[in-house]
């Protein structure tokens, strides 16, 4: 039978030289944890800074949107460019809205990131769970 590349068969080891690998495959193991949550929290800390940079640039347009309505209250009598002015002020104000949408579903989008991530506490807790099972 062949083995995976880095892998060497171990069933005609002894029982002693078995036990002697426990402490570098526990070392080894904690090591993979400690970096498996390193990159996790990486992770979240980005989703989180980009949720909040796409929710402040929403509450930005939002805050410039407001004299934007009031352009229309107070120039809606009017003309300009063959349009009313009242009706620029609209069709402005409603694009502003639409780009507060997007910058909002943006937001959303990349906080709902950070709950569809395991957290390395939980992987770990499962893992304990499992082998609790096994014995």
């Amino acid at each position: 039978m062949t083995m995976p590349r880095g892998f060497r068969d171990r069933s005609k080891d002894s029982l002693l030289t078995l036990l002697g690998d426990v402490p570098e495959l526990v070392r080894n193991l904690v090591i993979a944890e400690v970096d498996s949550a390193k990159k996790w929290l990486a992770r979240t800390a980005k989703d989180g800074g980009w949720g909040a940079l796409w929710v402040f640039l929403a509450l930005f347009v939002l805050f410039w949107s407001v004299p934007v309505l009031g352009t229309f209250a107070i120039a809606g009598m009017s003309s300009l460019w063959g349009w009313d002015v009242w009706l620029s002020a609209i069709v402005l104000f409603g694009l502003m809205i639409v780009i507060v949408a997007v910058f909002v579903l943006l937001g959303v989008l990349r906080f709902k990131r950070l709950t569809a991530r395991q957290n390395p506490v939980q992987s770990i807790a499962q893992d304990v769970k499992e082998v609790r099972d096994e014995l």
